[in-house]
């Protein structure tokens, strides 16, 4: 089943995701190479395709996985997690109608 993880980060983020990002993105491309991977990014913080400074106030990554408990566990040790980047996390079923 697909999970959809929305993540929201702590103010000021941007130093923090640059530090763990090269981590967090191999983990995603994992998903990725496995077909498991629908969809995944941040959210800018303003309404720019490159913010800048201004950097990101979340990220959303759409996967499959066996269960929502195994989703979690993915999520939970995302490298953005350990280094601070995200002040919440939340993990729920998602079910892709469209395209």
């Amino acid at each position: 089943m697909w999970y959809a993880i929305i993540s929201e980060d702590v103010d000021n983020s941007l130093a923090l995701r640059k530090g763990a990002r090269p981590d967090h993105l191999a983990r995603l491309n994992r998903l990725k190479d496995e077909g498991r991977l629908l969809l995944a990014g941040p959210h800018p913080a303003v309404d720019s395709e490159d913010p800048g400074e201004a950097g990101f106030s979340g990220s959303l990554v759409v996967a499959e996985f066996p269960s929502l408990e195994d989703a979690r566990a993915w999520a939970d040790a995302d490298p953005y997690v350990g280094a601070g980047v995200y002040a919440s996390v939340v993990v729920k079923p998602f079910k892709a109608v469209f395209p």
